[in-house]
């Protein structure tokens, strides 16, 4: 490795996102449309060789330590521990993110097979709000999969919930008991304009010092800072028992140090979550493009990187995909 990926602001690039699947086993108001989502052919999804040679190439000639497996949903992409053993191999921190509800199956096995942390995404801790966010009546299998993650070892455990206001934000309090008694840390994330439906407004966004706020009331906390790259700020509770996060991507944006970029499910690199524009790796794989060829195709599409992602601002363009198509 003798190289860094790096953008024009300077920005040194580490995390790898990975979206192995389009499709989901929940239809989440948040994140797909009610009706008419259409799913990729199996042919135009990278296939496992493909994905693990993109990732060897960021690893080992521009030195990224992270890579982060997302969906859709991946727990749905058929044999999905054998794509763990083949990224295990590298020196990375291989994580993955889930809605959980197929864990309390497969956490021993992307153990085993080399996993080493998950997230796991749950917006609610009521049983019918359940249902009706995610459009299916799994929360019960939801909470085992955390109980199976934490049984199989896959430290830390993190539970990511996006807040929306008028929605889910009375549970701020209970997530926070929850993440005290489970013994797992959960990550609040301010409602971003990437919902299927594109109806997203500022004022359905509960911001970060809100949410420090309505917990510290009742869990005094103090703020531990963000490491550097990292989107969550980290807050402690007083008494010794966790943290929390909160990623504040709408009212304190960290794309100064966002150190990420994203390949979804078809082959296409992203380098913001809030891209207008995407690099078809796929087609270079496809047409036996070399090693040398794909990393300066990589290195361009880096260097155009935007500062930052606009929102609120008069000259912010929604993406044209939403959360489910481009990966977390």
């Amino acid at each position: 490795m003798g190289q860094r990926l790096v953008d024009s602001f300077g920005r040194m690039h580490r995390d790898l996102r990975i979206s192995v699947t389009d499709r989901c086993n929940f239809r989440c108001t948040y994140c797909m449309p009610e009706e008419g989502m259409a799913w990729l052919p199996r042919r135009e999804l990278l296939t496992y060789e493909e994905i693990e040679r993109v990732a060897r190439l960021f690893v080992e000639r521009y030195g990224f330590e992270s890579i982060r497996l997302t969906g859709g949903e991946p727990t749905v992409r058929a044999h999905l521990p054998v794509l763990i053993e083949k990224l295990s191999r590298l020196p990375v921190d291989l994580a993955l993110t889930t809605n959980g509800v197929s864990l309390r199956l497969l956490a021993r096995d992307l153990a085993v097979a080399g996993l080493t942390r998950i997230n796991i995404s749950l917006d609610s801790l009521r049983a019918e709000r359940f249902a009706a966010m995610t459009r299916r009546d799994s929360l019960a299998e939801v909470l085992a999969g955390i109980d199976a993650a934490l049984d199989a070892g896959l430290a830390p455990v993190k539970v990511n919930v996006v807040v929306m206001r008028g929605v889910n934000d009375d549970e701020l309090v209970d997530f926070a008991a929850f993440g005290r008694a489970r013994g797992v840390t959960v990550r609040f994330i301010e409602y971003m304009p990437l919902d299927a439906a594109g109806a997203w407004t500022n004022e359905q966004v509960v911001g970060r010092d809100e949410i420090v706020a309505t917990i510290g009331s009742v869990f005094p906390l103090e703020a531990v800072g963000r490491p550097d790259g990292a989107p969550a700020e980290r807050f402690r509770f007083a008494d010794g028992g966790g943290e929390i996060g909160v990623i504040p991507s709408v009212t304190n944006p960290f794309c100064g140090s966002c150190d990420r970029v994203r390949l979804t499910a078809e082959g296409q690199l992203r380098n913001c979550l809030f891209a207008l524009t995407e690099l078809d790796l796929r087609s270079l794989l496809r047409r036996g493009a070399s090693d040398d060829e794909i990393g300066a195709a990589i290195q361009q599409a880096v260097a155009t990187k935007s500062a930052g992602h606009l929102i609120n601002q008069p000259v912010f363009i929604r993406p044209p995909r939403s959360m489910s198509q481009i990966g977390g």
